[in-house]
């Protein structure tokens, strides 16, 4: 089939981006997203918040579930999910689902993770054809410093090595069930001070679990100055030794962070100096993900409107298959419809990224979106313009 012939996008089409939400649920979408649009009102927000989830005052939790948590998250378990799995399988969206837990401290709580995930999330997704790919942290399985001394070339003594092997030990696991059952699983990037690490055990799963079909992916974050060389160099690496390379591209969720901890001690920062840099650099990413299709597996992770359209552009230009079994592209759940259930709608292998877990679990994922939100120039009021004419085309609705 030629590009041609092929449906045209429209990313303004309200009515596909908002037919599985009813009048209520937008409503109270546009509410939430109106009060995320003021950058104040979230910096004080979010740190009252994590302060009184903290101290254990209970109205807050609660306050946070039946707002932004509803807006964000699937539920507080799998089972608390199906509801959205079922109804976006409706549209043809998949589901990347993420057991929202990060940073933990202690051992016991890294192995329960590790089983969670591989008898519950794996699970879920060898159940439930809707949900095909599954995503996790390593710092829900590996101690964050412990990575940081690892990422920084620090000699470990004998019993931090041993903690070491065992965080090993349990990515390993979690991917070997993945493997065993056919299922994808995206490892976030994190902090570049802990990413070194990150790359070299993934890396290492890459080599051995990718051999037929594209199991573990790793995360290219665009919005650091080194990441079009890493880029290429795994891909090389891949090709070199015989495996599949997979990676789910993302602009970054950490810049404010990264900025001030370069600041504060006096190194170069990481982050690209302005937004055209990362853009660039995002779309040259994916446009090197497309000319070697055949080679490496990626998810195109953007809320970006214009990358969207580069994807489209470059397929349907080389006239690959929209539903390529190599090609992905997701959103987060809650935000940017107007791509995800377009781009579904035109054929595209379109998946949105659904986290659950308890709420007080979740909360540094719910901060860094709102934090998120207000600092991408733009990306609330096209959520709200869009809400908007879908609330005006359906009933007449007036904002106030």
């Amino acid at each position: 089939m030629g590009a041609s012939s092929k449906p045209v996008v429209e990313f303004d089409n309200t009515a596909i981006a908002f037919a599985w939400k009813d009048d209520s649920q937008l409503k109270n979408s546009y509410k939430l997203f109106k009060l995320i649009n003021n950058k104040a009102l979230v910096e004080f927000g979010t740190k009252m918040t994590a302060w009184a989830i903290s101290a254990g005052i209970p109205f807050v939790e609660t306050a946070v579930k039946h707002t932004i948590f509803e807006q964000f998250c699937g539920g507080e378990d799998i089972k608390g999910c199906q509801a959205v799995i079922e109804l976006l399988a409706d549209y043809g969206v998949h589901i990347i689902l993420d057991y929202g837990v990060e940073a933990r401290q202690h051992e016991i709580e890294f192995e329960q993770t590790a089983q969670y995930l591989v008898h519950q999330v794996v699970r879920k997704a060898v159940d439930d054809p809707n949900v095909n790919i599954i995503s996790s942290k390593l710092s829900s399985l590996i101690r964050f410093e412990l990575m940081e001394k690892v990422s920084a070339g620090v000699e470990l003594t004998e019993e931090e090595n041993a903690e070491y092997l065992r965080g090993v030990r349990r990515v390993k696991f979690l991917c070997k069930n993945a493997f065993d059952n056919d299922i994808s699983i995206y490892f976030d990037a994190e902090e570049s001070w802990i990413q070194p690490c990150i790359d070299e055990v993934v890396t290492k799963m890459q080599a051995f679990y990718n051999r037929l079909s594209p199991i573990v992916f790793n995360t290219i974050q665009l919005y650091r100055k080194d990441q079009i060389p890493h880029l290429k160099a795994g891909f090389e690496k891949a090709r070199k030794e015989g495996y599949i390379y997979a990676v789910k591209l993302v602009r970054g969720a950490y810049m404010e962070k990264e900025r001030d901890r370069a600041e504060e001690m006096s190194y170069e920062s990481p982050i690209q100096p302005n937004k055209e840099a990362c853009d660039a650099d995002y779309n040259e990413a994916l446009a090197f993900c497309v000319d070697h299709i055949d080679e490496i597996a990626f998810c195109n992770a953007t809320h970006n409107e214009e990358s969207c359209r580069l994807l489209i552009e470059l397929l349907d230009a080389k006239d690959i298959k929209r539903n390529h079994h190599h090609c992905w592209t997701g959103q987060l759940y809650g935000m940017s419809d107007h791509l995800s259930f377009n781009m579904a709608k035109a054929g595209f292998n379109v998946a949105k990224y659904l986290p659950f877990g308890p709420v007080k679990e979740v909360i540094p994922y719910l901060i860094r979106r709102a934090n998120e939100n207000t600092a991408v120039s733009g990306q609330m009021s096209r959520e709200l313009g869009l809400i908007s004419e879908e609330l005006e085309r359906r009933e007449g609705f007036t904002k106030k």
